[in-house]
């Protein structure tokens, strides 16, 4: 998978992430992946607080090949994290978007069955958000139940070289 073979787009992976994960996983991926020839789309702007997802990341998730989703403790917290989530799996479903979750310093069965610091994410957001809660419980459950990398405390620890492989 290279851009330059690229059928559907600009990307050849989008990064969903948690800021929590931006200095040391999110941006050694990004580099390792450039490094090695792919167009990696890393959202470098902010949503505005109560906005929903932008035309323009949705535009982004469209054009990629893979969405490499980068769940965090933190990741859960975030709305826009979870509409991003509902977006990538939307498009995993009607254009064949491949998906890789990559689980960092949390259990995966923590994002499956919303336990923990998901839980208590969950616990805010339905004081917010009631309307949408179970979409994106069911889609965590979704993603979480993909093949994908365990780079939490319990699948033991990780160097930056663990990530040449992916």
């Amino acid at each position: 998978m290279s851009s330059s073979s690229s059928k559907c787009g600009k990307y050849d992976v989008f990064l969903s992430f948690r800021g929590d994960t931006r200095r040391n996983l999110t941006d050694y991926l990004a580099r390792t992946l450039e490094n090695h020839g792919f167009n990696v789309f890393l959202d470098e702007n902010e949503l505005t607080r109560g906005e929903p997802i932008t035309p323009a990341l949705k535009q982004a998730i469209k054009d990629s090949r893979l969405a490499a989703i980068i769940f965090s403790r933190g990741y859960a917290e975030s709305r826009w994290c979870l509409e991003e989530l509902e977006e990538i799996l939307a498009r995993k479903e009607t254009m064949g978007l491949l998906v890789l979750p990559i689980f960092y310093d949390i259990d995966p069965t923590d994002v499956r069955h919303q336990t923990r610091e998901f839980e208590e994410a969950f616990r805010s957001h339905q004081l917010n958000f009631p309307y949408k809660v179970q979409a994106w419980k069911d889609a965590l459950t979704a993603a979480a139940e993909l093949a994908g990398e365990d780079f939490s405390a319990t699948a033991g620890t990780y160097s930056h070289g663990d990530l040449d492989h992916l």
